[in-house]
């Protein structure tokens, strides 16, 4: 239902074919997951361990059961901390595609 792509350019095609829009999380969407977090550029290794962290850490709800859609409010207020340790294009790297 879920996947996360913390390399580099995951949500970025090819330069060659710059109209299509297929590229890792695209792959990904066909292949049946729901909902697709890709970067769209470089990411530090230690940015990229700070994001995904925070991200699963209030992923889970107390019951430990993964639900994404209704933990939306908790990740946001995890990014918070995230916010005032690195610079702004780093926290920008990350999109999220589908529902």
């Amino acid at each position: 239902e879920f996947a996360f792509l913390s390399a580099c350019y995951a949500t970025v095609g090819n330069n060659s074919s710059p109209d299509e829009a297929i590229h890792l999380a695209a792959v990904m969407q066909f292949a049946g997951f729901r909902s697709v977090i890709g970067s769209m550029w470089t990411v530090d290794d230690d940015v990229a361990r700070q994001a995904v962290s925070v991200f699963y850490e209030h992923l889970i709800d107390g019951s430990g059961r993964f639900e994404l859609h209704a933990r939306c409010g908790s990740v946001a207020q995890g990014y918070k901390s995230v916010r005032k340790k690195i610079p702004l294009e780093p926290q920008i790297v990350f999109v999220h595609i589908g529902i």
